[in-house]
């Protein structure tokens, strides 16, 4: 199973293209971002490149954070800072040779309003996408953690899917906050993986190294092998202490040989 650091968590004491090479050292296979969009889409293709790790993906700007936003895309009222955002986020893919773009829906009160105006986005960003040839990942995020998200159940993303019909439309399964949600982690990635096009980790309930709680990640990483999942499998998780001192869980699971 190859493994991505994810440097929105990973190496934050680090510049980007610093960060990318110390995920390299570190023996990751691959990188993905949150919002690298004050670094020069230049000097990250160039550390990629120096590197010869991929970066599978970044997520649409939030918005105003301190004002509570975390994503635009499903806010009708905010649609064009929404379009405005995507297309940087793509634009910014395409330059840095990013696989993936993750479209934020941001919080709503889920009306059918809300609704409509992201899956009218997520069409939009696909279409964008598409030239690129630049996948667009939805995300399903608990709502103990972000209050009033949007899409926070698979079956909601499911729906979605197969609503727009778009062959570079995909969920981003992130088992830490489908664990919180819905649980039986083996079953519904064996159900939607046709529809999956990543997936991350960190251990339930603290979001830390991947190392303990209530998921077995051994486990379920040889269930993906068993499944013929042949993508990355994203570590996105906070460290408990510093980033290299807790890769430890990278050592075990590939001790154990399921990454």
């Amino acid at each position: 199973m190859r493994l991505s650091a994810n440097l929105g968590f990973l190496f934050t004491e680090l510049p980007l293209p610093d960060a990318i090479r110390a995920a390299k050292q570190a023996g990751f296979d691959a990188v993905e971002c949150h919002f690298p969009y004050e670094t020069d889409a230049g000097t990250v293709r160039s550390a990629l490149l120096e590197t010869g790790l991929p970066m599978l993906g970044l997520n649409t700007w939030p918005g105003d954070r301190d004002a509570g936003d975390f994503g635009l895309a499903a806010l009708p009222d905010r649609m064009e800072e929404a379009r405005t955002e995507i297309a940087r986020a793509v634009d910014y893919a395409a330059a840095t040779g990013t696989r993936a773009v993750h479209v934020m829906a941001g919080r709503t009160d889920g009306s059918e309003t809300a609704e409509a105006c992201f899956r009218d986005n997520l069409a939009h960003a696909c279409d964008l996408a598409a030239k690129h040839e630049i996948t667009i990942l939805i995300e399903p995020i608990n709502t103990r953690d972000v209050t009033g998200y949007h899409l926070s159940g698979t079956d909601h993303a499911e729906r979605i899917l197969d609503a727009l019909d778009r062959p570079n439309l995909k969920i981003m399964f992130d088992c830490y906050h489908m664990q919180i949600m819905q649980g039986d982690l083996g079953t519904t990635i064996q159900r939607l993986l046709p529809k999956i096009g990543h997936i991350q980790i960190a251990a339930v309930p603290d979001r830390g190294e991947p190392d303990r709680g209530e998921v077995d990640y051994g486990w379920l990483l040889s269930d993906l092998a068993r499944l013929g999942y042949d993508g990355f499998v994203g570590a996105e998780y906070r460290p408990r202490g510093g980033t290299r001192e807790g890769l430890g869980w990278m050592t075990a699971l590939r001790g154990s040989g399921t990454a």
